[in-house]
């Protein structure tokens, strides 16, 4: 039974029982003080067992990993560079060492206009990023991430999710955030083959935006949970992409092992063209946080039919 089933119930009980209690109160007998501590002692129990129910219903988290950049070099135990593709967000990426810097505590990742930096690469600009694929992920839990960003026009740094297994879009993507530009939003988006195929991006609605502080540290969260994915931004909600009951294909394709992306992008098709003159530009990550969800059986199951 989930937490609304059992709210319901409690609510109807306290209903009948001041029904009942209202009653007597043509009865030549009436006692006030009792009726006074009889409601009371119904009122005080419902709201004592609501609040038990929803205290053991609400998710709870245990640190699985975290990472505070401590030391002159990421730890290659967590991470790894990401090699560069042919999708718009990784046709930059570099394993030059110029693109990468732990210092004081953060990890720097650059992107740069590639004006002689590495001779070899034919690329007009280069980007550092990095994954935990094959050494850390997650199923269910939380995942938080405390960055500043720098901006620049055509810039798009993102802290995002993908899975261990399958391929995309069919198993999924979480993107944490991604910001354009010199925006002062950050945007938050779910992709499967439900929203990117089918085109079912707004039944539930698949993303979200929320405000971020431009120039400063901010923090972007999600919580996996078995029915719903829960975005936030510096502890505030932004949205919640739910499971729902549907025939259509691959709507809801977590509860696998995702593991982390942290990168700087620079052009595509979303963002726009680059201005060289802005850059380089820098993301500064001061620490990560993975944690594991204790109570996955215990958490209410809100999944709605559509």
């Amino acid at each position: 039974m989930n937490f609304y089933h059992k709210t319901n119930l409690i609510f109807s009980g306290l209903v009948l029982a001041l029904s009942l209690n209202a009653a007597s109160l043509n009865a030549a007998s009436f006692d006030t003080a009792s009726f006074d501590a009889e409601t009371s002692t119904v009122i005080e129990s419902a709201v004592t067992s609501t609040h038990r129910t929803n205290e053991s219903e609400k998710p709870q988290y245990k640190l699985y990993w975290k990472d505070t950049f401590r030391g002159k070099h990421f730890n290659e135990d967590a991470w790894t560079k990401i090699k560069r593709g042919g999708a718009d967000w990784n046709r930059h990426m570099s394993d030059h060492e110029s693109l990468y810097e732990v210092k004081k505590g953060k990890l720097i990742l650059y992107g740069r206009v590639n004006d002689g930096i590495a001779p070899s690469d034919t690329s007009r600009f280069i980007t550092g990023g990095l994954y935990t694929k094959g050494k850390k992920a997650i199923t269910y839990g939380k995942v938080e991430v405390k960055a500043r960003l720098q901006g620049a026009t055509g810039c798009w740094p993102a802290i995002w999710l993908l899975p261990e297994t399958g391929k995309w879009p069919k198993a999924g993507e979480i993107d944490i955030m991604e910001r354009l530009n010199h925006d002062d939003i950050a945007y938050q988006t779910v992709h499967s083959y439900y929203t990117y195929v089918l085109k079912e991006d707004q039944n539930p609605p698949h993303g979200g935006t929320g405000a971020i502080n431009p120039d400063g540290y901010n923090v972007y969260a999600v919580e996996i949970l078995p029915d719903r994915l829960v975005f936030s931004i510096n502890g505030k909600h932004t949205f919640t992409y739910p499971k729902i009951d549907t025939d259509k294909e691959g709507q809801w394709p977590f509860g696998t092992p995702f593991y982390l992306l942290v990168d700087m992008q620079i052009e595509g098709s979303w963002v726009g063209k680059a201005d060289p003159s802005q850059y380089p530009v820098k993301m500064e990550v001061d620490w990560v946080k993975m944690y594991e969800l204790k109570n996955p059986q215990s958490v209410s199951d809100q999944s709605v039919s559509k």
